[in-house]
């Protein structure tokens, strides 16, 4: 399975972003989809994350209330809708692939995208 991230980009504080992920593979709708974001000089953690069938979804307690996740199994694409961002969400977001167990956790995904940059300026 490869993932290819895209929508990245400069937006002001208070604005939107819409992160898409594209999958390839016969299995790609079949996997849990999560997202992850790096910040400059931190480690990776978890955003957002949706099962394969779209019924469920988890946030992380910045996103809840702000990002959306959802995905389109007939067009294997996911995606990340990003609103009121701030500069603290600034960094590289990820899109991993093949979630088992617990889906806020990066060591439960085998599948994992290059990542988009996004950089929120104040």
């Amino acid at each position: 399975v490869q993932l290819v991230e895209s929508g990245g980009g400069l937006v002001q504080a208070g604005g939107s972003l819409r992160l898409s992920c594209a999958g390839s593979g016969h299995r790609f709708s079949n996997y849990a989809v999560g997202w992850f974001h790096q910040a400059p000089g931190k480690e990776r953690e978890f955003v957002a994350a949706i099962t394969w069938s779209g019924e469920d979804t988890y946030y992380s307690t910045s996103a809840k209330g702000r990002f959306t996740v959802s995905r389109k199994n007939a067009q294997d694409m996911v995606w990340l809708q990003m609103n009121n961002l701030q500069p603290e969400d600034t960094g590289v977001y990820y899109c991993a692939a093949n979630g088992v167990g617990s889906l806020k956790l990066e060591t439960e995904y085998e599948y994992w995208g290059q990542g988009t940059l996004v950089t929120v300026s104040s």
